[in-house]
């Protein structure tokens, strides 16, 4: 074997082994979800976050992967649209077809790793939506709306970064998707929050009550299990086995993530009064956001600093959704909008040109001055507006049409047997005598 097919072969299987890392996450958003839920409304949580994979999939393979990384303008894919352009299956893809996909031509593996790679981020970004709008929206909606997210909405903002788009050619950088799968999540997830309306019984008399999940074992577990999705979601988009840059990215991301459970535990002790477990494991998924677009352009003890200020940041965005009365029940606008947002500043702020080999520039602190910032800021601020108006259409479209919340009877009961005939803990349930 030549030494470029040995390196072929090893960065298939890198890639891969990273995507089903990244895949596992599933689980991992299913069991936060489901934990910081009512237990009325597990099957309903568990149900969303297995079909929405499927759902995203086919979205992507139809034409999400087309409109993101086929070649066109900078506003959209044009080329190779449908089932990946019919393309083989070729370990020199790269080159054979640089004029359909050229943008993702930089990396030497099969096409199909390339796209099942991208397959899995895209799945990562409509999961987002269901924890914010959980315990109040009709299934089929939630359906309908992710197929929307994943087949066009999402893969027209990858394009714009990840495509060879408009923002990649002004120089915004994002490596692993802080703006692309979270921050596009995040804005979903928020327009749906607000269209839909809180939960019953979620703000009365001016204040926010408290609506504690019913399993925290649970919603422990998927956090490690998110954790450890991360070290493939962050250091696999290198989409090749190179020794420094996966070793440097995977140390920058458990860093952040690490410091960033500390200063979250701290900051809700200070001022909740507590050491509140949700807090600490939201902590965790911010400072991992937080991390995920500059883990490859700044250094470990930028992470550090990262990390400690996402921590902080989850809690108190956490208490700013409750005071404007935007009902998230699981946390995921602090964690993946406001920390989305938060990581893409950072690397106008903290890059060092070539840490990793990719020549972003320096940010503001390293002497890069406000160039980067500022082209991290327009790619925010654009990216935020198309996807407020364009989901804002979908909701209200699917609103029009089909409905987006259950019935109030519905709602009180729990959307496990409204929607689904089925209880989690059927042997918990009052045994009712026909």
């Amino acid at each position: 074997m030549e030494i470029g097919d040995l390196k072929v072969g090893l960065d298939t299987v890198w890639v891969l082994v990273t995507a089903f890392l990244v895949f596992f996450m599933n689980l991992g958003f299913a069991s936060v979800e489901s934990g910081f839920a009512r237990s009325k409304n597990a099957v309903n949580i568990l149900s969303k976050n297995f079909i929405v994979f499927a759902v995203s999939s086919l979205g992507f393979l139809l034409l999400g992967w087309g409109l993101m990384f086929g070649d066109g303008n900078g506003f959209i894919g044009l080329k190779g649209l449908f089932f990946v352009g019919g393309a083989d299956n070729s370990p020199a893809i790269g080159d054979a077809y640089s004029g359909v996909y050229s943008a993702i031509s930089w990396t030497g593996v099969p096409l199909w790793a390339k796209f099942f790679f991208q397959l899995v981020f895209c799945g990562t970004a409509a999961t987002i939506v269901s924890g914010a709008v959980a315990e109040r929206i009709k299934y089929i909606s939630f359906i309908v709306f992710s197929f929307a997210l994943t087949l066009v909405i999402y893969p027209i903002v990858g394009h714009w970064i990840w495509g060879g788009g408009w923002l990649a050619g002004l120089g915004f950088w994002d490596f692993a998707g802080s703006t692309v799968v979270h921050s596009v999540g995040g804005w979903a997830a928020l327009t749906g929050a607000i269209i839909l309306g809180p939960r019953i019984g979620k703000y009365t008399n001016g204040k926010a009550n408290t609506i504690p999940g019913h399993n925290m074992s649970l919603a422990t577990i998927g956090a490690l299990v998110l954790w450890l999705g991360w070290f493939g979601f962050n250091p696999g988009s290198t989409m090749a086995a190179d020794p420094n840059s996966i070793s440097h990215i995977v140390v920058t991301t458990n860093t952040a993530g690490i410091v960033a459970v500390l200063t979250a535990t701290a900051t809700s002790w200070i001022v909740i009064g507590k050491p509140d477990l949700g807090m600490s494991i939201n902590g965790l998924l911010a400072g991992l956001v937080a991390i995920t677009a500059p883990c490859a352009f700044v250094s470990v003890p930028a992470s550090l600093l990262i990390g400690a200020i996402a921590g902080v940041i989850v809690v108190f965005a956490v208490l700013f959704f409750d005071k404007i009365k935007v009902d998230d029940p699981v946390g995921a606008l602090s964690v993946h909008l406001v920390n989305g947002i938060f990581g893409t500043i950072c690397v106008g702020l903290f890059a060092q040109d070539g840490i990793t080999g990719a020549s972003t520039g320096n940010g503001l602190f390293y002497g890069g001055g406000f160039k980067l910032l500022g082209t991290q800021l327009l790619g925010i601020i654009v990216v935020g507006a198309f996807v407020v108006a364009s989901t804002s259409i979908v909701w209200f479209i699917i609103k029009a049409t089909l409905g987006l919340r259950v019935s109030q009877e519905e709602e009180i009961q729990g959307l496990d047997i409204g929607e689904h005939g089925s209880q989690a803990y059927p042997d918990f349930a009052p045994n009712v005598k026909e």
